[in-house]
């Protein structure tokens, strides 16, 4: 998965980088005299995971390949106010430039991570994991999923490229269950691709109705009750990975998984965040 990741985290860098220095950062190169070295470090102000140091030692060495990056903590330590996360040397006006675009990637990425963690925290000792949805902000998809995973949770799909998900009106559109289940099967053949199948199902007749069409790899109970997702669980009976979505909130998510889904999803994970507070500081050089 995570070299699935790479060429969007190499473009996204590149678009903060023009969107945030364009022709130039004018402030620094009019107060910094060039070539002058400085050292800072990364200072977590909030309880919660950290996420996005290697993001940001990246985003360092696109500006200058010459930086000495000193990481102190890694993506997925629990970290504390007070922590240091890594200290940074290089040209005054690299780092400068860099202070935003590292500050606005990591507060985001860990605040994702955190949120996860509390998730994931609350299905210990149950076979179920929680993943992520597509409720992402758009273009920063690759550093949510990415801090997904950090937080302890998994990635349901990046996009619509790499997974079909036959979802409700896609099935309504289609003309039924099995009119969309034929046509995911058939297009998979034609274009010799090797993709999983999931359906999202509304009722439990519904599943019923998806084996009688020849099954999937993955059964998506939409907002179906507890007491529901126990007898689809039953009726499904280890015949295709399952997955509760809608209305999964950290309060009933366990009583979800003790169903004995495989799966839930939660787009909280990702459109509901709180940033995690910290700040880029300068220090002197010979800070240890």
């Amino acid at each position: 998965m995570k070299e699935a990741y790479e060429p969007f985290v190499d473009r996204l860098i590149e678009l903060a980088i023009a969107e945030d220095i364009g022709d130039g950062d004018h402030t620094s190169l009019s107060a910094i005299p060039a070539g002058e070295r400085g050292r800072m470090k990364l200072l977590v102000k909030e309880s919660g995971v950290l996420a996005g140091v290697e993001i940001a030692e990246r985003v360092f060495r696109r500006l200058d390949p010459t930086v000495s990056f000193e990481r102190r903590l890694k993506d997925g330590d629990r970290v504390e106010p007070g922590d240091i996360a890594f200290y940074v040397e290089g040209t005054l006006i690299t780092l400068l430039q860099a202070e935003r675009i590292i500050l606005n990637i990591m507060q985001r990425m860990s605040g994702v991570a955190t949120r996860t963690a509390l998730y994931a925290d609350a299905l210990e000792g149950l076979k179920t994991k929680v993943l992520d949805t597509r409720k992402t902000t758009p273009g920063m998809r690759v550093l949510d999923k990415m801090a997904v995973r950090i937080g302890g949770g998994e990635n349901h799909r990046i996009g619509l490229f790499d997974m079909i998900l036959l979802k409700d009106n896609h099935i309504d559109f289609a003309g039924g269950i099995d009119r969309a289940l034929t046509g995911a099967r058939r297009y998979l053949a034609d274009h010799h691709k090797a993709l999983k199948i999931e359906i999202e199902v509304r009722s439990l007749e519904d599943i019923d109705r998806v084996f009688a069409a020849g099954g999937a790899d993955r059964i998506m109970f939409d907002n179906f009750t507890v007491e529901q997702t126990r007898e689809a669980v039953r009726r499904v009976a280890g015949r295709a990975e399952t997955e509760s979505s809608g209305g999964i909130t950290l309060e009933n998510l366990r009583a979800y998984a003790e169903c004995g889904v495989d799966y839930v999803s939660v787009g909280a994970l990702t459109h509901q965040i709180k940033s995690l507070d910290m700040s880029l500081k300068a220090v002197e050089l010979c800070e240890k």
